[in-house]
């Protein structure tokens, strides 16, 4: 016997179990289950109002799942891709900027581990931070340190 389907809010809070969505992105995966008389943004403020949505927490969940593998400026992209005010968003990025060498150093060590022997490797491991969304500066400082180091 097939169980009755979900309410807008049962959806909701199912997908708020698995991890923390923005209101933004909660409207978007409940769009198209929409029934006929159900006003899908009464829902989501009833949710924000009783604190299952919070901006702040969604900024600090995807920042600690992502944030020891990403540069600043990749984790800034998917923070407004969720659709968080630009003031929030701005104020992650102070933070993030002030971590982004310890955390390109910790990404490039696990990945490579020893410096580069020859300039296109050493071009390899550049665009491959540069690819995380790590800045030019810190790229350039720990694939240029790494040689220092041993």
């Amino acid at each position: 016997m097939a169980s009755p389907p979900l309410s807008l809010k049962g959806r909701a809070l199912r997908l708020l179990a698995q991890r923390e969505h923005s209101r933004a992105e909660l409207a978007a995966k409940l769009a198209r289950h929409v029934q006929e008389g159900e006003d899908l943004d009464a829902v989501l403020q009833d949710l924000q109002a009783k604190g299952f949505i919070d901006e702040a927490r969604v900024a600090e969940s995807l920042l600690h799942r992502r944030g020891p593998r990403l540069g600043t400026q990749r984790l800034l992209q998917e923070l407004r891709s969720k659709g968080l005010s630009e003031d929030l968003v701005r104020a992650q990025a102070a933070g993030l900027r002030a971590t982004e060498f310890e955390r390109a150093l910790a990404v490039w060590r696990q990945r490579f581990g020893s410096p580069a022997a020859t300039p296109q490797e050493r071009a390899r491991q550049m665009r491959f931070l540069a690819a995380r969304g790590f800045s030019g500066e810190a790229v350039r400082r720990v694939v240029r340190g790494a040689d220092e180091d041993f």
